[in-house]
């Protein structure tokens, strides 16, 4: 399975972005897809996870309500809407596919990762 991000940038604060992750190859063996970021200086942390079937999203607590997952299942891709950003969402954005069985919480449960996109948000 292949995974690849694409949208990241620049944005000032209060600014929106949308992340797209696409999934290639073998894609009907994986449960699910979920975001994660790192900042410089810190460790990779869960932000975001959606399920292809039916759909259920999960969120860490600071990004309710500003960010949005959702997924189209025909185009094997997922979609981080980021509204209300801050500064301190400036990260490299990683998209991984998880397969059956995992939970979708924890970076170590995914078994495919795309390169990573830089989101910068200015003050």
């Amino acid at each position: 399975v292949e995974v690849v991000e694409s949208g990241g940038g620049l944005v000032q604060t209060g600014g929106s972005l949308r992340l797209s992750c696409a999934a290639s190859g073998r894609t009907v063996s994986t449960d699910g897809m979920g975001w994660f970021r790192q900042a410089p200086g810190r460790e990779r942390e869960f932000v975001a996870a959606i399920t292809w079937s039916g759909g259920h999203t999960y969120y860490a607590d600071s990004v309710k309500g500003r960010f949005t997952l959702t997924r189209d299942n025909a185009k094997n891709t997922v979609y981080l809407q980021m509204n209300s950003l801050k500064p301190e969402d400036t990260a490299v954005y990683y998209c991984a596919a998880a397969e059956y069985g995992s939970s979708l919480l924890t970076e170590y449960e995914y078994n495919y990762w795309g390169q990573g996109t830089q989101v910068t948000v200015s003050s």
